[in-house]
């Protein structure tokens, strides 16, 4: 079979998988790498060992190794690159939420701003919080603050839902440690720091896009509050009933949050600015490694719990038990994604791909373009947007090359992580959480959060491709 013939049976076992036969997305990856790696031809493999430079010798092993094996070495792969992270970030979600902390920085955001601007500000809060908080944890955080703030101004309610939305979800597609971005990253080359640098930039911009058009939603289709399965109105209020006193102090609820990018940041800036050795670019060589950086966050985290609820071993054991039990199935699954990426990768899918580009003669916004469409095609599909990122990142690994982007490889993973918000519909876990938490009803979410998404993306995108013209990187 060829390289796209096999790409087009992975992408149709995942598809299935889900959609069809309801399977976890962790065993749809793993099923659909096991029956493509079957079908590839050795050769295809040996070429594929040869192009990552293994001697013949190993090439030939790798060919006539097991297919389960060779699923398992690309499992292990992905989850020694992101097993860490995810983990750690999970840590620093579930600490953020028991100790109050995620709450504190909603409130002094709503504080800072004022009531006025009370829509920026969870725009803000949500943005911030999606970085190391998954985007449905941080819509089960903000959202009852933002029904007890129209309880009490009775306006704006679907503003406030779609700033949520609109903070979190980009935040979650481009900002690393969620793990999209991580996995797009490691696929890709591409520097963490860099990639949280560009996640921030575009994805801000793409955010007050999506701001701009969540207002005029709200003026064209204003929504009252309603009662929902998980509250009632008379229980809203209570849901936000914790006195400021009770809460963390606002800096160090955001310690966890400033840590890793303070210190992964730092890393790549030194490396970019100082040439040779020094006490400050040792400093941030060893701090800012990606992995010791989101460990010291964690503990920064595990500090903020204790200084709420002391130390309480069995609530303490109970908030890492919850987080590693959410974190591991995001390990699952990412890493179940690495190895279906591999072994599409040892199809010769990239090869192929960056022969047909060199035969269009595609330059890099049709690169990156393509990115973008392919990311929101197969997450139109089968509704993931992490899925869609992973196999997009797959795919496109072969393009992920200077010479043939004519631009850093990170603009690659900015337009992937754009094509990840397009076309979100009733396939898609989000589409389900907004809609029944917030109350709307499923014509209302398809035309605000459906639409809010896709207005992102293509503001994203957009973005994107300004910024690998005019700063390219190379």
């Amino acid at each position: 079979m060829s390289p796209l013939a096999l790409l087009a049976t992975g992408i149709a076992m995942v598809i299935a998988g889900i959609i069809f036969l309801r399977l976890h997305a962790a065993l749809a990856l793993l099923l659909a790498a096991i029956t493509v790696g079957v079908l590839t031809p050795r050769e295809a493999i040996q070429s594929y060992a040869l192009d990552k430079g293994e001697s013949i010798e190993s090439a030939e092993k790798l060919a006539h190794a097991p297919i389960g094996k060779r699923v398992a070495q690309g499992f292990g792969n992905a989850c020694g690159k992101i097993g860490i992270l995810i983990a750690m970030a999970a840590i620093i979600g579930k600490c953020l939420l028991d100790s109050g902390g995620a709450d504190k920085i909603v409130r002094s955001a709503l504080k800072l701003v004022g009531e006025k601007r009370a829509p920026i500000a969870f725009l803000g809060s949500g943005f911030t919080l999606g970085m190391p908080v998954f985007f449905d944890t941080v819509f089960y955080l903000m959202l009852p603050l933002a029904k007890g703030f129209t309880a009490r101004t009775g306006k704006n309610y679907l503003l406030l839902v779609l700033a949520i939305v609109a903070g979190g979800s980009m935040a979650h597609s481009l900002v690393p440690p969620t793990p999209g971005p991580l996995q797009v990253a490691s696929e890709l080359n591409v520097d963490i720091g860099q990639l949280m640098i560009g996640g921030l930039v575009v994805g801000l911009f793409a955010a007050l896009v999506g701001f701009a058009y969540a207002s005029w939603a709200n003026c064209k289709w204003p929504i009252p509050l309603r009662d929902t399965p998980d509250s009632t109105l008379a229980d809203i209020q209570s849901q936000v009933g914790k006195k400021d006193s009770e809460l963390p102090p606002l800096w160090l609820s955001m310690l966890p949050i400033l840590l890793p990018i303070i210190l992964i940041g730092g890393s790549t800036t030194m490396s970019l600015l100082i040439d040779g050795n020094s006490p400050a670019k040792n400093f941030f060589n060893t701090f800012g490694e990606k992995n010791l950086a989101l460990i010291i966050a964690a503990i920064a985290a595990l500090i903020l719990l204790i200084s709420q609820i002391g130390f309480n071993k069995e609530k303490i054991a109970r908030t890492f038990q919850d987080a590693l039990a959410g974190g591991g199935i995001v390990i699952l699954i990412t890493a179940s994604g690495g190895a279906f990426g591999v072994i599409l990768q040892q199809t010769g899918i990239g090869p192929w791909m960056k022969g047909q580009v060199d035969a269009i003669g595609m330059s890099t916004i049709p690169i990156l373009l393509l990115a973008f469409g392919v990311t929101a095609l197969i997450r139109f599909a089968q509704g993931s947007a992490t899925v869609a990122m992973m196999t997009t990142a797959a795919i496109l690994a072969g393009l992920a090359e200077p010479k043939i982007l004519g631009c850093s490889p990170l603009y690659l993973a900015l337009a992937i992580g754009c094509g990840s918000k397009p076309l979100a519909w009733m396939n898609d876990s989000g589409f389900w959480v907004v809609c029944k938490l917030s109350g709307l009803t499923e014509g209302e979410t398809l035309r605000t959060f459906s639409v809010l998404l896709t207005v992102m993306g293509l503001a994203g995108i957009m973005g994107t491709c300004v910024l690998a013209k005019l700063v390219p990187l190379v």
